[in-house]
């Protein structure tokens, strides 16, 4: 049987699992046992001999049968059943039949199963508010009739009872009928809801369950996105920077050899080809590390700017020099006090810079002049590569999205800082990254060290 995925049981029109085939076998089995033990004690009581005039015979387990089968349909028909119980039970008892035993525990298990499975809470309170008023009128004009009947009467003072007893045993009786029936149907009323609302509770854990699953695959998918993302934007800008550099190597080393220029010149552009592709399978070796490591052991995996904690904002100057060996003229400033960097910011630093001077390559000309300054302010790092514009024009090709502008966006966003991408004045092209300083391991020791230092 397929398993239904739970539901908010405070939700309206709530109901409890719904009831299998197999609940109403064994409802039916247990609905046949009651009817055959009330066949049962009707010949027992008969025997027995406490009934003056009983009806036997068939009309008699006709009113057994209504009174038992019904309940094989008492979970999924619950409102239904108790009525049909409850006026069987009447008719029972009224035409003398020689069985109460198995009609009470019937009943019961009637009224119990209204509040325990009727998911229609009013109208389970209302069936049985009115079974409980028609029996309890059913019983006053029983009680009336007996307390007005001389015959009864008569048969009480005769039977006499406990002599100066507070009440007079007609009395007694009365009040024995009324607590009876208090406590039976107070009981199957408090049974039944009690049921529900473990039932209820029982659904709130599974409910509670659902959703920390669900949760849980949402951070699980949320998770794998992120580091997808992370990932992309490694591969992108790692493959990216040496590729360009590979490219405008390769251009140059095929334009020295049309010119039949000098060996060695072309022989030193071959050299940079091979530094770059080194460098960039070196990374994508690194990147496909952590991968394999996402895949067999998902919890000990690091982040991509954990795998490749060797970049960073130390490697900018050997990232300069690279692009310079390129034809690109580029000058690197450092301004200010350099402070202590995360790993992960550090190689944000890093692809930053080397993403903006792939893309002064490719779209100002390799003959292009590219200012570097890293300003470390109080609170910040600044991040400022610009171009002059002055290298040949590049065309870009058809299709081609700036996946290198939205992979700066998004280091720029998990760092919590700004971005800023356009044309520069008089001409040339800028991307301004500032990245708010974070207090790093050291920063805390060291503060933490300055506050007990001032206390003594």
């Amino acid at each position: 049987m397929r398993t239904l995925p739970p539901v908010d049981p405070d939700a309206p029109g709530w109901a409890r699992t719904p009831v299998t085939d197999a609940d109403v076998r064994r409802d039916a089995f247990a609905a046949v046992a009651l009817f055959a033990g009330s066949l049962l004690s009707m010949v027992l009581w008969t025997i027995a001999g406490l009934y003056d005039d009983p009806l036997t015979g068939p009309g008699a387990a006709a009113l057994l049968a209504a009174s038992t089968l019904p309940l094989a349909l008492r979970r999924r028909y619950p409102v239904p059943v108790l009525a049909a119980v409850s006026v069987a039970f009447i008719a029972t008892v009224s035409l003398e039949v020689s069985e109460t035993l198995i009609l009470n525990i019937a009943l019961f298990t009637g009224f119990y199963s209204v509040g325990a499975w009727e998911p229609r809470r009013r109208l389970a309170t209302w069936a049985r508010g009115s079974v409980v008023v028609v029996m309890l009128v059913w019983l006053a004009i029983g009680l009336v009739q007996a307390a007005t009947d001389p015959e009864t009467i008569k048969k009480f003072e005769e039977d006499g009872g406990i002599a100066g007893g507070m009440f007079s045993p007609l009395v007694a009786y009365l009040l024995i009928q009324i607590l009876t029936n208090v406590l039976y149907f107070g009981a199957a009323w408090s049974f039944g809801e009690r049921a529900w609302s473990s039932a209820r509770d029982r659904a709130r854990n599974r409910w509670r369950d659902h959703q920390l699953q669900a949760e849980r695959i949402r951070s699980e998918a949320q998770a794998m996105t992120i580091s997808r993302l992370q990932l992309a934007r490694e591969l992108h800008d790692a493959v990216a920077h040496h590729v360009s550099v590979m490219g405008l190597q390769t251009s140059a080393a095929r334009a020295l050899l049309e010119a039949d220029a000098d060996r060695e010149k072309v022989t030193a552009a071959l050299e940079h080809v091979e530094d770059s592709a080194r460098q960039a399978i070196d990374e994508l070796h690194t990147l496909i590390g952590t991968l394999r490591d996402e895949a067999t052991n998902p919890a000990a995996a690091d982040e991509p700017g954990e795998a490749l904690a060797s970049l960073g904002v130390g490697s900018v100057p050997q990232l300069v020099e690279e692009t310079r060996g390129t034809g690109t003229e580029v000058d690197l400033q450092v301004i200010g006090t350099p402070f202590p960097l995360t790993p992960v910011t550090s190689l944000n630093v890093y692809r930053i810079v080397q993403e903006a001077l792939t893309n002064v390559r490719r779209h100002a000309g390799a003959t292009a002049r590219a200012d570097v300054r890293l300003r470390y302010l109080d609170d910040a790092l600044e991040i400022e590569v610009s171009d002059d514009g002055a290298g040949a024009p590049v065309v870009r090709r058809p299709g081609r999205g700036g996946l290198g502008i939205v992979g700066m966006r998004e280091r720029v966003a998990a760092e919590g800082g700004t971005l800023h991408v356009g044309a520069a004045l008089p001409r040339g092209f800028v991307v301004r990254a500032l990245l708010p300083r974070k207090c790093s391991t050291a920063d805390a020791v060291r503060a933490s060290v300055s506050a007990g230092g001032s206390d003594e």
